[in-house]
């Protein structure tokens, strides 16, 4: 039976565990902060308002240790509400702990930084609103900073106004960082599991041959003992004309299905390594014949060929692979696609040209990162780079370079060129060895 895909935006969602454990670190820090200042330093504070704030934070973690599971994965909007209660419990503490003038209100960034690695944006731009509006507010409304006791530590306003500003850059530095690096890394995550789907497939249709073998063998058994059985029955009942024509066709039909499971052996063992073994110029054939339909002429032109003609081996992943190449060259081609391949001695080669408008200099390095679409524009061929990904992390996998470039004159098209060891591509070839799938 077929499992359902796993829901990605599941995995995305920011596990409730994580934001008590945190939680619990920022309750030890705080109690910790408020005992030191009161009883070792000495300096006075409002000790019992600024324990409640820390007890309500506590109370909520132990209610949601209780009442979820550890595993429990938040709804965008309840990591939003736990968040806030987080913002305005450390804007409460600030206040009755002299606002901006506290060297730790610069831990008013942290909700954010949560936030922009595992909310959307929306909502992050929500919480760092907050943050800046409880920053405002500390910056004129708040107790005195402690100090020593009979003395008050005023400081100047340019002090707490570039306090303010620190807390607002801060936020907004690390939190767009935050945002990048986290989601550079789902992206990846994304075509990673789509790279796995696609490889599992190919696994899949490859067992399909291993299983018609052991189904062949196991089958072959009872099969012959069937055909044997009713060899014996047709001679017992001679010419007897109520059971003879029955017997006759159940040996007939046990003697189809051998042949059957004989094919299928054949296939398996016999027949394999013809059909694994593919000349390179077949190999260009088969990827550019599914797109000679498209109203793109696609030119193949072989190119400098030293030696023999180099066989590689029928491996899915490069057919996926130069297939796509070449779609991706029909889609932005204005009229033509070339198809130039070579070989020598070291080295086997292979380039996918278009007459296109070609990769914009800005992203030419970037190519091949996934949901980095190549080129922009009207183009049918428009996408989120997924699958030129796939195709670069395919062909990779088989040993190839790729490179990316445009033709030398600008505007004159895009360059795909995958080149590999000769080592690497070949199938069988005297003193080779098996290429990597």
């Amino acid at each position: 039976m077929r499992r359902n895909a796993p829901d990605l935006r599941q995995s995305y969602r920011l596990r409730l565990n994580t934001l008590i454990r945190l939680r619990w670190l920022a309750i030890v820090g705080q109690s910790m902060a408020v005992l030191v200042v009161a009883y070792w330093l000495g300096f006075p504070l409002p000790v019992g308002l600024c324990l409640a704030l820390i007890i309500a934070s506590a109370w909520v973690n132990l209610l949601l240790s209780f009442r979820y599971p550890a595993a429990q994965r938040l709804e965008p909007l309840g990591a939003m509400a736990l968040l806030t209660f987080d913002t305005l419990q450390l804007a409460g503490l600030l206040y009755l702990t002299g606002g901006l003038t506290n060297p730790f209100s610069l831990l008013l960034i942290v909700p954010v930084v949560v936030s922009a690695t595992s909310l959307p944006i929306r909502l992050t731009i929500m919480q760092a609103a907050l943050v800046a509006a409880c920053a405002s507010l500390l910056a004129f409304f708040h107790q005195p900073l402690p100090w020593f006791e009979g003395t008050e530590l005023v400081m100047p306003f340019i002090y707490v106004s570039g306090m303010w500003i620190a807390v607002l850059s801060a936020t907004g530095f690390t939190a767009f960082y935050a945002f990048r690096v986290a989601q550079e890394a789902r992206l990846l995550s994304d075509a990673l599991a789509a790279t796995e789907l696609v490889l599992q497939r190919e696994q899949h249709l490859s067992a399909l041959d291993g299983l018609a073998a052991a189904a062949a063998h196991e089958l072959g058994t009872p099969l012959a003992t069937i055909s044997l059985v009713a060899r014996e029955m047709e001679k017992a009942l001679g010419a007897d004309s109520r059971y003879s024509d029955d017997v006759s066709l159940l040996r007939s039909q046990s003697e189809r299905c051998r042949e059957i499971l004989k094919r299928l052996t054949s296939l398996s063992s016999e027949g394999e390594p013809q059909m694994a073994r593919l000349p390179l110029t077949s190999l260009v054939e088969e990827v550019s014949a599914p797109y000679r339909d498209f109203g793109i002429i696609i030119r193949l032109q072989p190119d400098q060929c030293i030696g023999p003609e180099p066989i590689g081996r029928r491996n899915p992943g490069v057919l996926y692979g130069l297939g796509n190449l070449v779609e991706n060259a029909v889609d932005f081609a204005h009229t033509s696609v070339s198809v130039r391949w070579s070989w020598d001695n070291d080295y086997v080669s292979l380039s996918v040209m278009d007459d296109g408008s070609g990769f914009p200099a800005e992203v030419l390095d970037r190519i091949g990162e996934p949901y980095m679409s190549t080129r922009q524009g009207a183009e049918p061929g428009g996408g989120l780079g997924l699958g030129l990904f796939i195709a670069k992390t395919l062909l990779e996998r088989s040993g190839a370079t790729i490179t990316f470039s445009n033709a030398s004159t600008p505007g004159q098209g895009a360059i795909v060129k995958t080149r590999w060891l000769r080592s690497d591509f070949v199938y069988a070839e005297e003193g080779s060895t098996l290429p990597r799938d």
